[in-house]
């Protein structure tokens, strides 16, 4: 019996009606399953009523079970929206505050100073910071801290022989060594005070400086 009823439910399967993926069986699929079923029984031996009854309570559980993750679904989205405005709200209160985040780029105005720092994993014999320009060029190398956890400098817009650099987009690099010339685990980080915040699609952007750090890499809010 079971045979007979998939190759008709083959047979007058209606493409429009796929709702579902390959593989997978929705309430409308099995609906048309019990339907097809009726149709083609054995008139000399019909289905009997407690069969039948069995399997509508089964296109019951299905109907509702189908139900319940569209309300699962519908309630996650909204939750998805209230937690991104809340999250958004958040973010705008925070413009004025100074704050600390995950990143190794820098946008020079080109006069006054720019501000950077570093975290090291234990204490260090020598450190040295490296900026670069958009090239990829190393303009400045100084010294920097070398205590264990978070340090700081400040970078004057001048390169190595003492002339002031343009405005534009840099980065920079540490390099820290032990007493035996062995790395160390050097985290870069930049700081200042939040001028802006942007919301794209990707997230939301806080503008330090002229540069976007996104609000996933903001690692402290500093004082305001």
């Amino acid at each position: 019996m079971s045979t007979s009823i998939q190759s008709v439910g083959a047979q007058t399967q209606d493409p429009s009606a796929a709702t579902t993926p390959v593989g997978q069986l929705g309430k409308n699929d099995f609906l048309n399953l019990l339907v097809t079923q009726l149709r083609n029984q054995d008139p000399l031996n019909p289905m009997s009523g407690t069969e039948f009854a069995s399997q509508l309570a089964q296109f019951s559980s299905v109907e509702q079970l189908s139900n319940i993750n569209t309300n699962l679904e519908q309630s996650l989205q909204s939750s998805q929206l209230l937690s991104q405005a809340i999250g958004n709200s958040l973010a705008a209160s925070l413009v004025g505050k100074e704050i600390k985040a995950t990143g190794s780029a820098l946008q020079y105005s080109g006069s006054g100073s720019a501000q950077m720092g570093y975290t090291l994993t234990t204490g260090a014999n020598t450190a040295s910071v490296s900026v670069y320009d958009q090239s990829g060029a190393c303009v400045r190398t100084m010294s920097g801290g070398t205590d264990a956890g978070d340090n700081t400098l400040t970078w004057d817009g001048k390169n190595d022989a003492g002339q002031q650099l343009g405005a534009g987009k840099y980065t920079f690099k540490v390099n820290a060594l032990d007493a035996s010339g062995s790395q160390i685990t050097a985290s870069p980080f930049v700081y200042g005070t939040i001028s802006a915040v942007r919301y794209k699609s990707d997230g939301t952007y806080f503008v330090i400086d002229g540069v976007e750090v996104p609000l996933s890499d903001v690692l402290e809010v500093l004082k305001g």
